[in-house]
């Protein structure tokens, strides 16, 4: 009899959330309305702050333009990386396109629904800093150039929360082969979308906006950094960082930048959005790490979404066999914060 040992990050098959339940139209409404949608006289009537609220997003996501990636969605699973390891089961899609950060919109976590406003086309990707020759690419052509596949990936947050996403998309070293980076190239800057008219919080002037997140090439180039374009067999949605995001599982959240515009090749390390904010508690490599605390909590334990309680942490997210020889001879860095 055969037996599979499963590797210290997969999870079984089984575990997986059904389509079905991401294509079902009454949890999409209750994610943005942050209740059941009820059509009744006096929804029609607009006799109650409730039912107004869920009229409103009612005709929020009748106006919204549909994703034309779609077809290109469901992308085949590739087996290597299939599950999210042992007892970790996949997150549920309401809870993981509802409960979101996502501070160009909001600093809670409830903005799914402002996040609608995400304008997602046209929408252009820009390569350049030291590469053979900058370019902007349609995010639709780039699609067409990428090889997509489906992986299952856990995310942890440095706020302590966690969950398992299949995320939809593509290798992050397709896109620096596509760039043709200069050997002079040692980090990849990553800038997000700005459009203040739109999302809101970017009007808040006490945040070092644009978004900025960076790489080294070599992170860059493990086979682990995933640019994200769809989840759960579907388009990325707005609030969870359409039309393209960074997927690195074995960094804290906040490494993993949505809705990005541009990355820049160069040889000076970029300083990350959080890093400029509070240097102190957010370092640029960020990688998980149980035994090294942020400075206000623990990470020794994480939250699961949708769990009746707390696991602990594991190095590099799970992800250490994967990742910790990129940091070889790295003593002296921080980098876990």
């Amino acid at each position: 009899m055969l037996l599979k040992r499963l590797k210290g990050w997969e999870l079984p098959e089984r575990a997986v959330t059904p389509e079905s339940i991401f294509q079902n139209r009454r949890a999409l409404l209750k994610g943005l309305a942050a209740g059941p949608m009820v059509l009744s006289a006096a929804a029609l009537a607009g006799c109650s702050d409730e039912a107004s609220a869920e009229a409103d997003a009612a005709k929020l996501l009748a106006s919204v333009e549909p994703d034309p990636s779609s077809h290109l969605y469901p992308v085949k699973r590739n087996p290597a990386y299939a599950d999210g390891g042992p007892d970790r089961p996949i997150t549920d899609s309401d809870l993981a396109t509802s409960y979101n950060n996502f501070y160009e919109f909001g600093s809670h976590k409830n903005i799914s629904r402002a996040a609608q406003a995400l304008k997602i086309r046209p929408w252009t990707v820009t390569l350049d800093g030291e590469i053979a020759q900058p370019k902007t690419i349609d995010i639709d052509d780039l699609l067409d150039k990428m090889p997509l596949e489906e992986r299952v990936y856990r995310l942890r947050c440095v706020e302590a929360w966690s969950m398992v996403v299949p995320w939809s998309g593509f290798p992050l070293s397709a896109l620096v082969k596509l760039a043709e980076p200069l050997s002079s190239a040692k980090y990849i800057r990553m800038e997000t979308f700005m459009d203040p008219e739109n999302a809101k919080g970017q009007k808040q002037h006490w945040y070092p906006w644009p978004y900025i997140e960076g790489l080294s090439i070599e992170e860059a180039m493990n086979d682990l950094a995933f640019i994200a374009t769809g989840i759960y067999g579907k388009p990325m949605p707005r609030q969870n960082g359409a039309p393209l995001r960074l997927a690195v599982p074995w960094k804290y959240g906040f490494k993993s930048t949505k809705s990005i515009v541009r990355f820049t090749f160069t040889s000076e390390r970029p300083v990350s959005f959080w890093e400029e904010l509070q240097e102190s508690e957010y370092g640029f490599w960020a990688n998980v790490n149980p035994e090294v605390p942020h400075a206000r909590w623990s990470q020794a334990s994480e939250r699961p979404l949708g769990g009746d309680g707390k696991i602990p942490t594991l190095l590099y997210n799970g992800y250490a066999e994967q990742v910790a020889g990129l940091y070889k001879g790295m003593e002296g860095e921080r980098l876990f914060t």
